[in-house]
């Protein structure tokens, strides 16, 4: 299973018009290689270097796996969008207040689709989804602010 963006390669620079310094916007995501038996897709996007704790920047579930990409500034028809630490649903670009950071795009692979979950968060999806996961791809972007 893979995860990769044409607008930056596995461990380059996001540009900037996916951050806050920019439109903010999500970059367009590609994957493949999906296994065979996948209900759903989930995506969770953070931040590891933080200076409080992981920052979640983006949560995505219940996509469907006929699905073989996120085009930029979209949400893929029919998936269900969880809270970001920035208190709302919805993608939250790259906002670092110092620094290099590391922003991880997880894609995963599910044998179920998940019931709705009211203001769903990474760690309440990671904890429903655990026992559920077929495959998973990852891809690292990194950004400093200007």
């Amino acid at each position: 299973m893979k995860i990769t963006s044409s607008a930056f390669l596995h461990n380059q620079e996001i540009p900037s018009k996916y951050t806050c310094d920019g439109k903010n916007i999500n970059p367009p995501l590609e994957f493949w290689d999906i296994p065979k038996n996948t209900k759903t897709l989930a995506l969770i996007v953070d931040d590891p270097d933080a200076p409080s704790k992981t920052w979640v920047h983006w949560v995505v579930y219940n996509i469907d796996p006929s699905e073989k990409n996120i085009p930029e500034n979209t949400i893929p028809k029919g998936a269900v969008l969880g809270m970001t630490d920035f208190g709302k649903a919805g993608y939250g670009g790259p906002c670092p207040p110092n620094g290099v950071h590391r922003y991880f795009f997880k894609l995963y692979a599910l044998d179920k689709e998940l019931d709705s979950l009211e203001n769903a968060t990474k760690e309440g999806l990671e904890e429903i989804t655990k026992k559920h996961i077929l495959g998973q791809a990852e891809l690292i972007g990194i950004y400093k602010r200007k």
